[in-house]
Protein backbone atom coordinates (compact mmCIF):
# COMPACT_ATOMS: atom_id res chain seq x y z
CA UNK A 1 0.00 0.00 0.00
CA UNK A 2 1.00 3.59 -1.16
CA UNK A 3 1.58 5.65 2.31
CA UNK A 4 0.18 8.42 2.73
CA UNK A 5 1.48 11.70 4.47
CA UNK A 6 -0.84 12.90 7.46
CA UNK A 7 -3.12 11.39 9.81
CA UNK A 8 -6.01 13.12 11.66
CA UNK A 9 -6.11 13.68 15.10
CA UNK A 10 -8.91 15.02 17.29
CA UNK A 11 -8.21 18.12 19.93
CA UNK A 12 -10.18 16.56 22.00
CA UNK A 13 -8.39 13.54 21.88
CA UNK A 14 -6.62 14.13 25.87
CA UNK A 15 -10.56 14.51 26.75
CA UNK A 16 -10.97 10.62 26.25
CA UNK A 17 -11.49 8.91 29.12
CA UNK A 18 -8.93 6.50 28.33
CA UNK A 19 -6.09 8.78 27.70
CA UNK A 20 -6.89 10.57 31.50
CA UNK A 21 -6.26 6.71 32.71
CA UNK A 22 -3.62 6.37 31.09
CA UNK A 23 -1.67 9.78 32.20
CA UNK A 24 -2.46 8.67 35.49
CA UNK A 25 0.09 5.77 35.07
CA UNK A 26 3.86 5.59 35.15
CA UNK A 27 5.68 6.41 31.82
CA UNK A 28 2.02 8.04 30.97
CA UNK A 29 4.17 10.46 28.51
CA UNK A 30 6.35 7.83 26.75
CA UNK A 31 3.15 5.68 26.33
CA UNK A 32 1.42 8.48 24.51
CA UNK A 33 4.27 9.10 22.35
CA UNK A 34 4.03 5.72 21.75
CA UNK A 35 0.39 5.85 20.81
CA UNK A 36 0.84 8.84 17.71
CA UNK A 37 3.89 7.18 16.33
CA UNK A 38 1.99 3.99 15.82
CA UNK A 39 -0.77 5.99 14.21
CA UNK A 40 1.69 7.65 11.98
CA UNK A 41 2.93 3.63 11.20
CA UNK A 42 -0.52 2.91 10.55
CA UNK A 43 -0.71 6.15 8.29
CA UNK A 44 2.09 5.18 6.60
CA UNK A 45 1.29 1.65 5.91
CA UNK A 46 -2.21 3.02 4.79
CA UNK A 47 -4.21 -0.54 4.80
CA UNK A 48 -7.02 0.17 7.04
CA UNK A 49 -4.78 0.72 10.33
CA UNK A 50 -2.70 -2.54 10.08
CA UNK A 51 0.90 -1.75 11.31
CA UNK A 52 3.52 -3.82 9.39
CA UNK A 53 6.93 -3.48 7.39
CA UNK A 54 5.43 -5.29 4.96
CA UNK A 55 2.86 -8.34 4.37
CA UNK A 56 3.73 -11.19 6.73
CA UNK A 57 6.53 -9.06 8.24
CA UNK A 58 5.22 -7.19 11.31
CA UNK A 59 7.14 -5.38 13.69
CA UNK A 60 8.78 -6.28 16.66
CA UNK A 61 8.94 -4.83 20.13
CA UNK A 62 13.06 -4.60 19.61
CA UNK A 63 12.11 -2.84 15.98
CA UNK A 64 10.00 -0.22 17.28
CA UNK A 65 12.17 0.50 20.27
CA UNK A 66 14.87 1.59 17.52
CA UNK A 67 12.54 3.73 15.42
CA UNK A 68 10.45 5.61 18.27
CA UNK A 69 13.99 5.85 20.17
CA UNK A 70 12.12 4.22 23.31
CA UNK A 71 13.93 1.33 25.66
CA UNK A 72 12.44 -2.27 24.64
CA UNK A 73 10.44 -2.36 28.53
CA UNK A 74 8.83 1.26 27.72
CA UNK A 75 7.85 -0.15 24.45
CA UNK A 76 5.79 -3.51 25.91
CA UNK A 77 4.74 -1.55 28.74
CA UNK A 78 3.22 0.66 26.15
CA UNK A 79 1.78 -2.20 23.92
CA UNK A 80 0.16 -3.74 26.66
CA UNK A 81 -1.14 -0.86 28.47
CA UNK A 82 -3.06 0.55 25.01
CA UNK A 83 -4.31 -3.29 24.17
CA UNK A 84 -5.70 -3.46 27.31
CA UNK A 85 -7.71 -0.44 26.53
CA UNK A 86 -8.88 -1.46 23.24
CA UNK A 87 -7.08 1.09 21.36
CA UNK A 88 -4.69 -1.26 19.40
CA UNK A 89 -5.23 -4.94 18.49
CA UNK A 90 -2.38 -7.24 18.89
CA UNK A 91 -2.80 -10.17 16.06
CA UNK A 92 -1.67 -13.54 17.02
CA UNK A 93 0.79 -13.35 13.65
CA UNK A 94 2.50 -10.49 15.50
CA UNK A 95 1.20 -7.64 13.45
CA UNK A 96 -0.15 -4.36 15.04
CA UNK A 97 -3.96 -2.92 14.22
CA UNK A 98 -5.47 0.07 15.45
CA UNK A 99 -8.90 -0.57 16.85
CA UNK A 100 -11.46 1.64 15.05
CA UNK A 101 -9.48 3.13 12.58
CA UNK A 102 -11.71 3.91 9.90
CA UNK A 103 -13.91 5.69 12.48
CA UNK A 104 -11.39 7.96 13.45
CA UNK A 105 -9.72 8.28 10.02
CA UNK A 106 -10.34 9.95 6.71
CA UNK A 107 -10.66 6.97 4.22
CA UNK A 108 -12.19 8.95 1.63
CA UNK A 109 -8.99 11.10 1.74
CA UNK A 110 -6.55 7.98 2.07
CA UNK A 111 -8.59 6.30 -1.04
CA UNK A 112 -7.74 9.55 -3.25
CA UNK A 113 -4.26 9.24 -1.55
CA UNK A 114 -3.77 6.03 -3.20
CA UNK A 115 -5.34 6.55 -6.94
CA UNK A 116 -3.45 9.62 -7.20
CA UNK A 117 -0.11 7.10 -6.53
CA UNK A 118 -1.59 4.38 -8.61
CA UNK A 119 -1.80 6.92 -11.44
CA UNK A 120 1.56 8.88 -11.21
CA UNK A 121 3.33 5.30 -11.34
CA UNK A 122 1.51 4.58 -14.34
CA UNK A 123 2.80 8.12 -15.66
CA UNK A 124 6.11 6.93 -14.85
CA UNK A 125 6.30 3.81 -16.39
CA UNK A 126 4.54 5.02 -20.08
CA UNK A 127 7.73 7.40 -19.61
CA UNK A 128 10.06 4.94 -19.49
CA UNK A 129 8.96 3.14 -22.13
CA UNK A 130 8.55 6.15 -24.40
CA UNK A 131 12.19 7.05 -23.70
CA UNK A 132 13.28 3.30 -24.09
CA UNK A 133 11.49 3.24 -27.18
CA UNK A 134 13.34 6.78 -28.64
CA UNK A 135 16.92 5.55 -27.16
CA UNK A 136 16.96 2.09 -29.00
CA UNK A 137 16.95 0.58 -25.63
CA UNK A 138 15.68 -3.37 -26.16
CA UNK A 139 12.44 -5.01 -25.37
CA UNK A 140 13.86 -7.18 -22.73
CA UNK A 141 15.45 -3.82 -19.94
CA UNK A 142 11.09 -3.00 -20.08
CA UNK A 143 10.10 -6.82 -19.69
CA UNK A 144 8.55 -5.74 -16.24
CA UNK A 145 6.76 -2.83 -17.23
CA UNK A 146 5.31 -5.22 -20.07
CA UNK A 147 4.45 -7.86 -17.66
CA UNK A 148 2.45 -5.38 -15.44
CA UNK A 149 0.90 -3.89 -18.57
CA UNK A 150 -0.54 -7.65 -18.84
CA UNK A 151 -2.03 -8.36 -15.80
CA UNK A 152 -3.33 -5.00 -15.76
CA UNK A 153 -4.98 -6.39 -19.44
CA UNK A 154 -6.11 -9.64 -17.97
CA UNK A 155 -7.94 -7.41 -14.91
CA UNK A 156 -9.68 -5.63 -17.27
CA UNK A 157 -10.80 -7.90 -18.99
CA UNK A 158 -11.82 -10.34 -16.33
CA UNK A 159 -13.55 -6.93 -15.11
CA UNK A 160 -15.64 -6.41 -18.13
CA UNK A 161 -16.49 -10.17 -18.09
CA UNK A 162 -17.63 -9.84 -14.08
CA UNK A 163 -20.26 -7.11 -15.50
CA UNK A 164 -21.68 -9.12 -18.13
CA UNK A 165 -22.61 -11.78 -15.33
CA UNK A 166 -25.92 -11.35 -13.77
CA UNK A 167 -26.57 -13.32 -10.47
CA UNK A 168 -30.27 -14.66 -10.07
CA UNK A 169 -32.16 -14.45 -7.04
CA UNK A 170 -31.15 -18.49 -6.28
CA UNK A 171 -27.41 -17.37 -7.04
CA UNK A 172 -25.63 -18.51 -3.87
CA UNK A 173 -23.28 -15.63 -4.67
CA UNK A 174 -25.79 -13.11 -4.46
CA UNK A 175 -27.71 -14.61 -1.29
CA UNK A 176 -23.68 -14.45 0.85
CA UNK A 177 -24.29 -10.80 -1.03
CA UNK A 178 -27.54 -10.34 0.77
CA UNK A 179 -26.28 -11.81 4.26
CA UNK A 180 -23.10 -9.99 4.29
CA UNK A 181 -25.32 -6.51 4.10
CA UNK A 182 -27.91 -7.75 7.05
CA UNK A 183 -24.70 -8.46 9.40
CA UNK A 184 -23.00 -5.28 8.79
CA UNK A 185 -25.96 -3.86 9.31
CA UNK A 186 -27.57 -5.86 12.05
CA UNK A 187 -26.51 -3.64 15.26
CA UNK A 188 -27.69 -0.41 12.89
CA UNK A 189 -31.06 -1.44 11.94
CA UNK A 190 -32.41 -0.91 15.08
CA UNK A 191 -30.89 2.65 16.14
CA UNK A 192 -32.22 3.78 11.78
CA UNK A 193 -28.46 3.81 11.12
CA UNK A 194 -27.93 1.39 8.37
CA UNK A 195 -25.65 1.82 5.18
CA UNK A 196 -26.13 2.48 2.21
CA UNK A 197 -27.55 -0.41 -0.17
CA UNK A 198 -24.60 -1.07 -2.10
CA UNK A 199 -24.57 -2.79 -5.70
CA UNK A 200 -25.05 -6.17 -4.90
CA UNK A 201 -24.54 -8.00 -8.34
CA UNK A 202 -21.00 -6.19 -7.47
CA UNK A 203 -20.75 -7.88 -3.93
CA UNK A 204 -21.66 -11.26 -5.54
CA UNK A 205 -19.14 -10.82 -7.74
CA UNK A 206 -16.28 -10.56 -5.50
CA UNK A 207 -17.80 -13.46 -3.55
CA UNK A 208 -17.73 -15.81 -6.21
CA UNK A 209 -14.15 -14.87 -6.96
CA UNK A 210 -13.21 -16.17 -3.50
CA UNK A 211 -15.13 -19.09 -4.14
CA UNK A 212 -13.49 -20.16 -7.60
CA UNK A 213 -10.39 -18.01 -7.89
CA UNK A 214 -9.41 -18.22 -4.33
CA UNK A 215 -10.38 -21.58 -3.65
CA UNK A 216 -12.89 -21.03 -0.53
CA UNK A 217 -15.99 -23.04 -0.15
CA UNK A 218 -19.35 -21.04 0.65
CA UNK A 219 -19.29 -22.28 3.98
CA UNK A 220 -16.11 -20.64 4.77
CA UNK A 221 -17.16 -17.69 3.36
CA UNK A 222 -19.93 -17.32 5.38
CA UNK A 223 -18.30 -18.67 8.91
CA UNK A 224 -16.00 -16.15 7.85
CA UNK A 225 -18.47 -12.99 7.63
CA UNK A 226 -20.21 -14.10 11.25
CA UNK A 227 -16.86 -14.07 12.45
CA UNK A 228 -15.68 -10.45 11.60
CA UNK A 229 -18.73 -8.92 12.28
CA UNK A 230 -18.42 -10.32 15.91
CA UNK A 231 -14.80 -9.29 16.09
CA UNK A 232 -14.35 -5.27 17.82
CA UNK A 233 -11.84 -4.57 15.00
CA UNK A 234 -13.09 -5.92 11.89
CA UNK A 235 -16.55 -5.38 12.00
CA UNK A 236 -16.19 -1.89 11.62
CA UNK A 237 -13.31 -2.17 8.47
CA UNK A 238 -15.07 -5.48 6.63
CA UNK A 239 -18.28 -2.96 5.19
CA UNK A 240 -18.37 -4.47 1.75
CA UNK A 241 -17.55 -7.89 -0.40
CA UNK A 242 -14.38 -5.95 -1.31
CA UNK A 243 -12.91 -5.69 1.45
CA UNK A 244 -13.74 -8.83 2.76
CA UNK A 245 -11.66 -10.70 -0.02
CA UNK A 246 -8.70 -8.49 0.23
CA UNK A 247 -8.15 -8.96 4.23
CA UNK A 248 -9.57 -12.62 3.94
CA UNK A 249 -6.04 -14.35 4.64
CA UNK A 250 -5.54 -11.54 7.57
CA UNK A 251 -8.79 -12.16 9.30
CA UNK A 252 -8.09 -16.21 8.81
CA UNK A 253 -5.28 -16.04 10.90
CA UNK A 254 -6.62 -14.05 13.93
CA UNK A 255 -10.17 -16.38 13.68
CA UNK A 256 -8.18 -19.83 13.81
CA UNK A 257 -5.73 -18.48 17.07
CA UNK A 258 -7.35 -19.70 20.38
CA UNK A 259 -9.88 -17.29 21.71
CA UNK A 260 -8.67 -15.48 24.87
CA UNK A 261 -10.52 -13.53 27.45
CA UNK A 262 -10.25 -10.22 27.80
CA UNK A 263 -9.56 -10.29 31.63
CA UNK A 264 -6.63 -13.66 31.02
CA UNK A 265 -5.57 -11.22 28.42
CA UNK A 266 -4.75 -8.90 30.70
CA UNK A 267 -3.94 -10.74 33.59
CA UNK A 268 -1.03 -12.28 31.10
CA UNK A 269 -0.08 -8.85 29.98
CA UNK A 270 0.27 -7.91 33.49
CA UNK A 271 2.11 -11.02 34.50
CA UNK A 272 4.90 -10.47 31.62
CA UNK A 273 5.51 -6.89 32.35
CA UNK A 274 9.26 -5.96 33.53
CA UNK A 275 10.26 -6.16 37.03
CA UNK A 276 10.77 -2.71 37.31
CA UNK A 277 8.15 -1.58 35.94
CA UNK A 278 6.09 -3.50 38.53
CA UNK A 279 8.26 -1.69 41.11
CA UNK A 280 7.12 1.73 39.65
CA UNK A 281 3.71 1.33 39.68
CA UNK A 282 3.92 -0.19 43.20
CA UNK A 283 5.68 3.20 44.22
CA UNK A 284 3.59 5.86 42.36
CA UNK A 285 2.89 8.52 44.51
CA UNK A 286 -0.97 9.65 44.38
CA UNK A 287 -3.45 10.88 46.13
CA UNK A 288 -6.52 8.72 47.82
CA UNK A 289 -8.88 10.62 46.12
CA UNK A 290 -7.22 10.22 43.13
CA UNK A 291 -6.66 6.82 43.29
CA UNK A 292 -10.38 6.07 44.21
CA UNK A 293 -11.29 8.15 40.98
CA UNK A 294 -8.83 5.93 38.83
CA UNK A 295 -10.17 3.09 40.03
CA UNK A 296 -13.33 3.77 40.09
CA UNK A 297 -13.06 4.16 36.00
CA UNK A 298 -10.73 1.58 35.04
CA UNK A 299 -13.51 -1.02 36.86
CA UNK A 300 -16.38 0.23 35.04
CA UNK A 301 -14.11 0.43 31.97
CA UNK A 302 -13.41 -3.25 32.41
CA UNK A 303 -17.07 -4.27 33.19
CA UNK A 304 -18.34 -3.20 29.87
CA UNK A 305 -15.46 -4.58 27.89
CA UNK A 306 -16.68 -7.38 29.74
CA UNK A 307 -20.65 -7.26 28.94
CA UNK A 308 -19.37 -6.62 25.17
CA UNK A 309 -16.94 -9.55 25.11
CA UNK A 310 -20.01 -11.94 26.72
Amino acid sequence: MAEISWIKLKTTMFDDEKIRLIQAVPEADAILVIWIRLLVLAGKTNDEGLIYIQRNMPYTEEMLSTLFGKPVNTVRLALTTLGNFNMIDLNGDGSIAITNWEKHQNIEGMEKVREQNRLRKQKQREKKKLLGDVTGQSRDSHATDIDIDIDKDKDIKDSRKSRERVYGEDSPYLNLAHYLYKKINEDAASEGDMTKKPNFQTWADEIRKMVELDKRSIDKVKRMIDWCQKDSFWSSNILSAGKLRAQYDTMAKKANSKPQSFSKRMNTRVEQMPAHIGKQLQNVSISPEKKAEVDRKLAEYLRQQGEQND
